[in-house]
């Protein structure tokens, strides 16, 4: 379980094709630093597994479906990724709860810029719209953020420049995608109105 606040940019290293997936290696010395192998770690909001570790450096392993579902699998030598170590018991929950799987992708359509501020609209499925609310959360790359305005096949979020200086958001572009994970309290209200069709 992570709580959307990013705690470190981290640098793709490699990758290193492996079977029908790949081997990311990914820099960064901090976090590195109290990361084991087996330990949950973040990445662009994507829950991985630590399974090597180097003096700067965490090595996962992504499979075909989280390649193909999430962002990662666009991911070059030297791209940047948000990274958030799982939450400890007793943590402080600064975002919301986010449990690293994510839903799908959504397209930066928009940037109306503020100078060091911005609001960005993504465009996003249909089905994952129906579970954003205005004021509701979501993870976006893994950061737990506010949705602003919420259409049927849109959403706004308005970016601070800490936010935009500190994650992967502030060098996104109009066309590039992102990892989106809804709230996990609207996929229960989904399931349950889905639920009652049933009978």
């Amino acid at each position: 379980m992570f709580s959307g606040i990013i705690e470190a940019l981290g640098s793709t290293a490699q990758l290193i094709p492996e079977g029908p997936g790949c081997r990311l290696v990914i820099e960064e010395p901090e976090i590195r630093a109290t990361t084991k192998v087996a330990d949950s770690i973040a990445v662009n909001g994507c829950c991985l597994t630590v399974v090597e570790v180097g003096n700067t450096t965490m090595t996962f392993q992504a499979g075909p479906e989280t390649l193909a579902r999430t962002n990662l699998g666009k991911l070059t030598e030297g791209s940047p990724v948000n990274l958030e170590r799982a939450l400890a018991l007793g943590d402080r929950l600064g975002g919301h709860f986010v449990s690293g799987h994510i839903d799908g992708l959504a397209m930066l359509d928009e940037i109306k810029d503020y100078g060091d501020w911005a609001d960005y609209w993504f465009k996003v499925p249909e089905e994952l719209a129906a579970q954003m609310a205005s004021k509701g959360s979501a993870a976006v790359d893994g950061v737990s953020l506010t949705l602003v305005n919420c259409t049927r096949d849109h959403f706004s979020v308005a970016l601070i420049p800490y936010t935009l200086k500190v994650t992967t958001l502030g060098s996104r572009k109009t066309g590039d995608f992102v990892n989106i994970e809804t709230d996990i309290l609207s996929k229960y209200v989904a399931r349950l109105i889905e639920a009652k069709e049933w009978k």
